[in-house]
């Protein structure tokens, strides 16, 4: 069974993430597709708590497994989860861009393959940097994904100057900012 991890903050899940996992599942041939929303990601700051965030992914994602991700760094994560190795890591192409600044990316890549989505016609030599940083280049693989111009941050504005962002959120994860106010000051 090959397995996918697809981590993120989904502050909030938009349509682009949506995609991302939808494809990845058909291009990477994958059996299972584990979301992990991050509890407080190193990488960026979160506007709304951890329990929200979840709630939110169940509702964009529900023919998945979403899951609370306790650990600031994947590295930790992955560590905490050793039937986790072998699994396909999904992220995308600006996450690989700065994979040598993450918290011992060889040690990510021994335990995961990393799958990685580029827009159409990237070449992959464009990571040629990251590729030659790396102590084992081969288990990275790329596919592709027409861009989606979306960013949570974008969407967060949004909803703050009380703006629809229903065809930009999936319908349950809409449903739930409606319902409980989110991101608009009332929350």
């Amino acid at each position: 069974m090959r397995l996918g991890l697809y981590g993120g903050a989904f502050d909030p899940p938009h349509r682009g993430h949506v995609e991302l996992a939808r494809v990845a599942k058909r291009s990477l041939a994958l059996d299972r597709l584990l979301v992990l929303v991050a509890a407080d990601p190193a990488h960026k700051h979160v506007e709304t708590p951890a329990d929200v965030r979840l709630a939110l992914a169940k509702a964009a994602f529900p023919d998945d497994d979403v899951q609370l991700d306790e650990h600031a760094r994947t590295i930790d994560l992955l560590r905490a989860h050793p039937e986790w190795d072998g699994a396909t890591l999904v992220i995308g192409a600006d996450q690989f861009a700065d994979f040598l600044e993450w918290k011992e990316p060889d040690e990510v890549l021994r335990r995961v393959r990393l799958a990685v989505a580029t827009r159409p016609g990237y070449p992959p030599g464009g990571f040629r940097a990251v590729l030659d940083g790396l102590a084992q280049p081969d288990r990275v693989e790329f596919f592709e994904l027409e861009p989606i111009p979306l960013a949570s941050s974008e969407l967060r504005d949004r909803l703050a100057r009380g703006q629809d962002v229903a065809g930009d959120v999936p319908p349950g994860a809409a449903e739930l900012i409606r319902r409980d106010a989110l991101y608009t000051g009332a929350d």
